[in-house]
């Protein structure tokens, strides 16, 4: 038996100075409030449903609609038993319209189609929850390998509304990762103001991308596409001439961001694109990189005829 005391290994929940959770004896809580209200917005808003009636949009933690005749509507959104315990079927979403809103068909298209859409990024957001979350909250055992149950680790996570009226950032984690920087150029077959409105344009973005997009073109607007792969925020936007954002993958650790400044230069009868990526995780470069050329400058060559030879 072990010794209590006396050094013995085989004690493990004997007391640590370093506070080290040997072999994942004892639960681990952590905060998840902040991680939980960023998360959801990245997931929920911007999500859309369309008919023959119209066009419904998920903006923070409320609804809007608009008609095939141009009416609007808007609505709320409630999810009262959001959490890691639950399954899907378990889910109770809620869509209502707002005080003195008239019935509309849109109504049954959010309560149908767009509570489905709710249902599916709230499983997505459970399942990160569970991984990209706790990641480094289970320790490695002695003999090397990792046990990672749920049952294991204890979240802790308050309500969280999906629009929180807070601009503020989110804490830094204090998690070093590894970055690099690269540039790329490319020519195109159009003028300045033609390019950049490829870039800012909502509609046009949707055109080049082939999916819904949403994109606030404004500082400190935000913009996501590529079904969500694909999201940030505009922090300079100066029109013919740079496009500067907060741009990531959402497979990049949570809130990392790399910036990237797209700057327009006139050539007459063409414009030259220079794409500036910096603070890149290295492991992303190459992935990064083939993204923006083929998601962006080929995308838009091929969709708007704005094809030309690759500097």
């Amino acid at each position: 038996m072990a010794k209590w005391g006396e050094g013995d290994p085989r004690w493990i929940v004997e007391e640590r100075a370093d506070a080290t959770n040997v072999n994942n004896w004892h639960w681990t809580e952590r905060d998840a409030t902040n991680w939980s209200s960023e998360k959801l917005k990245e997931l929920l808003v911007g999500l859309q449903v369309e008919n023959d009636e119209g066009k419904c949009e998920i903006t923070e933690a409320k609804w809007k609609g608009t008609s095939k005749s141009g009416i609007k509507y808007k609505g709320e959104i409630d999810v009262p038993n959001l959490s890691d315990e639950n399954d899907q079927d378990d889910l109770d979403i809620s869509v209502s319209l707002c005080k003195d809103e008239p019935d509309t068909p849109l109504f049954t298209l959010m309560k149908k189609e767009g509570a489905k859409k709710v249902c599916e990024a709230l499983v997505s957001y459970v399942e990160l929850l569970k991984t990209e979350f706790t990641q480094g909250m289970i320790l490695p055992t002695a003999n090397g390998m990792t046990k990672q149950p749920m049952s294991q680790t204890k979240i802790k996570m308050d309500k969280t509304q999906i629009g929180s009226g807070s601009t503020a950032p989110p804490p830094c984690t204090g998690v070093k990762i590894p970055t690099c920087k690269f540039s790329l150029k490319d020519t195109f077959l159009t003028s300045p103001e033609e390019l950049y409105r490829a870039f800012v344009n909502q509609e046009m973005v949707q055109a080049f991308t082939h999916t819904d997009a949403t994109v606030e073109a404004e500082k400190g607007g935000k913009f996501r596409l590529l079904g969500g792969n694909v999201y940030g925020e505009f922090q300079e936007l100066v029109p013919e001439e740079k496009i500067v954002m907060k741009w990531r993958y959402n497979t990049w650790p949570s809130e990392h961001y790399a910036t990237v400044t797209l700057t327009f230069i006139d050539k007459g009868n063409e414009t030259g694109l220079k794409i500036e990526c910096r603070a890149v995780p290295e492991s992303e470069e190459d992935r990064t990189r083939e993204g923006w050329q083929r998601y962006y400058c080929q995308a838009i060559k091929q969709t708007f005829g704005f094809g030309a030879r690759l500097c």
